[in-house]
Formats: C-alpha cells, structure tokens, sequence
C-alpha cells in the first residue's frame, strides 16, 4: 500500500485528503457517516472575532454543475468556538484547522491569537476573501497589499501552521500568493469560490438575498486547477488544492497540478462519504500504478 502521508509546513498529514471550510460543520455533523480519523485535517467552519448572523434567506441556491452560497460566515464568534466547540473536538484523531475571517487585519489577529491559545489546533487557515470594511468592502485578497496586510498582523501573534486560502477574483493570484509567502505564510489553499449570480426570469429577481454568491462545485475545477498549477511553480511553500473535488480522479489531478493537499468541498453535501471514498481512490490508483509514495506524483505536471 502507497504511502499517503504529505506535510503543510510543520503539519503532518497522515493523508492528502481535507475537508473545505463551510462545507463540513465542526467535523461532528459527519460522526456518523465517516471515521473522522481516517481523514488528514478537517478545516472547520468560518470564525469570526464577533458573532455573525448571516445573511437573509435565500442565501443558496443550485446552478448546472454546481452551487452558488451567500451564508456571510455566520458564526457565534470565536469565544464561543474557544468554550463550546473546541472541548467537543480536541480529541478527535485528526488535524483540526480553523477557519478564520475578518474585517480588518486587527479582528483577524485577535481572532487568530485566542485560537493560537487552543492547545490541540495545529493550524488555522485564514479567509483573505473577506470584505476590508475600511477599504469599501474590497476584499482583502484581491491585492497584493491588502492580502499582506492580513498575514502580517496574523503572522505576529500566531505561530503555528498558517495556511492562507486565496480569492480566485484576481487577475493574477500567483502574486497574491507570493505576497502571502513574503509575509510568512506556511501554505496557501485555493480556491475560493468564484463569484457568481442566478436570476428568477418570472420574479424578475436574483435568486439570492444579496443578488451575488459565491460558485463552487463542478463548474469550477477548470479554473482551479489552472491557477494550483499556477501558483504551485511560483512559491516555495506547499499548495493545497480546492475547487470542485468530486472523486479521486479530481483529486489526482489537483496534485499533478502541484497540490500537496486537498480539500473536498461541495461534494459533502452530496455524499457525505466522499472524503474518504476519494482518500481511498487516490491510494487504490497509486497501487495500481506502482507507486510507493503519493510524493511521487505531487507536482509532476511541468
């Protein structure tokens, strides 16, 4: 059997295969339909310094091969994760990594330093796709400058894994993910969703709340797998690939691409088994290929 173990920086993984933030609860929801052990992290929900409610309903809808969400991280904050949530899964046998969002690089820091406090999460990935509310609402990850201004202020006060998740809506993330890397991220995870809109043709209305979503699912592997490519040949530290995963074969290719890691996403809300379905493809394939290690085909794309 292929060795499946692979390393985000100090994280150790015992398998390439994550869940996406947003799409798995606290990892909890899926006990009863998965060995939570048996995966290399879950990357739990979005959290914020402050609670959130959300947007108004709708905030999802359907789209041909895929989704579109407009959720607004809503969350109870990050005191209540510290006191709630986090005695519910420290002992899970798995890497347990939090989400987390902001409005400014001082809620990110905050945030992330009560988490740097938790014994028991080895890393924390932080949501640069948030809205910069001393900016106009541009999100932090669309420039070289704001994405820096957020792995800066975390970087100070948090020092475990830091793994940064980018925005696809950027002409060139392979500078966004330099910039990352300059600041002292560990690892960058992308992508996001991409930003999209449904209407209702007899309302005469967009079918979300806040008219636009984010898109993942199906649709998006293309573009995500182009930019894992990307960015994969343009920073040191390792990638972790995302962005319309629905089996093995998916992520086989996010990995050729130059991913280290994966993250399934979208496809939990349709088999909540899938994580380790794809775990298991991915080493079914490396056997049948006569691989003895997953490294040897990370990045073996030119």
């Amino acid at each position: 059997m292929a060795d499946l173990r692979v390393n985000i920086g100090r994280l150790a993984l015992k398998n390439p295969v994550m869940t996406a933030s947003g799409t798995f609860g606290y990892g909890l929801e899926f006990a009863d339909f998965i060995p939570l052990d048996g995966l290399g992290g879950i990357i739990v929900k979005g959290t914020t310094l402050n609670p959130r409610e959300g947007n108004d309903y709708p905030r999802m809808a359907e789209t041909p091969q895929g989704m579109l969400n407009c959720v607004g991280l809503q969350n109870k904050g990050v005191d209540y994760f510290c006191e709630h949530i986090y005695p519910q899964i420290k002992d899970i046998d798995t890497n347990m990594i939090v989400n987390v969002s902001g409005s400014s690089p001082e809620d990110y820091a905050e945030c992330a330093a009560r988490i740097d406090a938790l014994e028991k999460i080895p890393a924390i990935e932080l949501n640069i796709s948030c809205p910069n509310v001393k900016d106009g609402g541009m999100a932090f990850g669309v420039t070289c400058a704001g994405a820096e201004s957020v792995v800066k202020a975390v970087r100070e006060c948090y020092h475990k894994t830091l793994i940064v998740k980018l925005s696809p809506n950027v002409t060139n993330i392979a500078e966004i993910a330099r910039a990352c890397e300059d600041q002292g991220a560990d690892s960058v995870s992308l992508i996001n969703t991409l930003m999209g809109m449904a209407i209702d043709i007899e309302r005469r209305r967009t079918v979300l709340s806040i008219n636009t979503g984010g898109l993942s699912g199906p649709a998006v592997k293309p573009v995500a797998l182009r930019m894992v490519w990307q960015v994969a040949k343009a920073v040191k530290i390792p990638v972790v690939g995302l962005g319309g995963i629905m089996n093995a074969q998916d992520a086989i290719e996010f990995l050729m691409a130059g991913a280290t890691a994966i993250e399934i996403g979208t496809a939990n809300f349709i088999d909540p088994a899938v994580t380790i379905k794809v775990r298991d493809g991915i080493s079914d394939w490396l056997d049948q290929h006569g691989c003895r290690s997953i490294t040897e085909i990370i990045g073996c794309i030119a």
